[in-house]
Formats: structure tokens, sequence, C-alpha cells
């Protein structure tokens, strides 16, 4: 298959969202959980959320544009917290169901059964079911001029983790924690690690190779 823009552009809008969402690869599958002021809560799935820095620690995300109602932007506005819940198996279904488009009085924790759960007067709700959970304070956000989306830089503040999952080097066992990837818009992924790599440096590749032992 060989496109250019003319064709690319000539595509079903169905089709072109499946097939140009597949062509990133594998995404982060997380849920969005946010409130308003009078504590009316709200989830939503994203597989935009992307690593920014580590000091401070900030994490990316982008929205679409804010042409409709959206309430996870809207709540992130109003209260500058959110928080950040990594999907896994076990919740796979639930999960993707909060991308429906639910009405703002009702609430997708309701709705897909999810928990809500609150952490040391955290402002916004964490979803019960996560096992890696990220409390998120706006930092900042821009339109992109590019297709108006909506980038939103968020600092960590919170982190509610398993000890079992981080190793000592403070590496992350995304496998043991259950977290699930995702493909295209509706595609659900387990993950399995193939090998971890000491620190590249200008030396054999062969004298790089550092198998982590489970």
């Amino acid at each position: 298959m060989h496109l250019k823009t003319k064709q690319i552009e000539a595509l079903d809008d169905r089709y072109r969202a499946l097939f140009i969402n597949a062509l990133s690869g594998f995404k982060s599958a997380n849920m969005i959980a946010s409130c308003d002021q009078k504590k009316n809560t709200n989830i939503a799935i994203f597989t935009s959320v992307f690593h920014i820095g580590s000091n401070p620690p900030l994490l990316g995300m982008i929205s679409r544009p804010h042409s409709v109602s959206r309430d996870t932007l809207e709540n992130i506005l109003e209260i500058q917290h959110y928080t950040i819940n990594h999907a896994n198996e076990s919740i796979c279904e639930k999960a993707h169901q909060t991308s429906a488009r639910y009405d703002k009085k009702t609430s997708e924790f309701k709705a897909t059964g999810l928990s809500e759960e609150w952490h040391d007067n955290f402002p916004a709700p964490f979803v019960k079911e996560s096992r890696i959970q990220l409390g998120m304070e706006l930092r900042e956000h821009h339109q992109l001029a590019a297709n108006n989306t909506i980038m939103i830089i968020g600092e960590i503040t919170y982190i509610n983790i398993k000890d079992d999952i981080v190793h000592q080097d403070g590496y992350v066992d995304i496998e043991k924690s259950g977290s699930i990837a995702v493909s295209s818009l509706d595609s659900y992924h387990r993950t399995d690690l193939i090998t971890q790599l000491s620190y590249a440096k200008p030396e054999k590749l062969s004298e790089q190779i550092n198998h982590r032992k489970k």
C-alpha cells in the first residue's frame, strides 16, 4: 500500500481514524479521572499520555478540540488536578466503555462499575481497580494550531503503586502490574518484556546487553 496526501484525505472517515491511529504503534491505556468543584466525577480512557521530564516529573496528554463539551478537560481546568490510572486486563472492557459519550450528570464510575478511590485529601478521584495511580497537578495547557487539539501538561504530585512492582533501581515492572496497551482505537494487548539493555555507550552492542532477572 502506497498512499500520498490526497489519497489519505480521500479515505472514509472511520477507516482513516482506525488506520492512522494504528500507525504510531502500541500506546498506553490510561484512565483519566477528574471531578468538578462539586465532586461530580468523570473518567475517560486516553491513549495519548507521554513522558516530558523526570525533574520535575511531568507528563503530557492530548485532548480533542474543545469545540464541544469535554468533561475531562473542563474538570481539569476548573480544579487544576486530575489522576492518571493504568488500565489492566481485569477492567479492560470497563475502561473501554468510559470512551462512550455520557452526559455530564452521569458519572462513568457508576455507568461502568468502576470504583472511586480518594487518597490523602487529593482533590481528584482515583480508579480503585488500577494498580498504578498518579495524582497530577495542571502546569500548562496549549491549543495546537495544527488541529486545535489541547495539549495538557501536568506534574506528578502523588504516586500510589505496590512496592513489589518497583525494583531497587527504580524500574517499574509494567508486566507485573498487569498494565495493558492499545493499538488503533479499540484493540487491547498484554505486554511481554523481551530484554532490558544497559545505558547505551559508544562500545560494542554485545557488551551492553543486560538481561533483567525476574
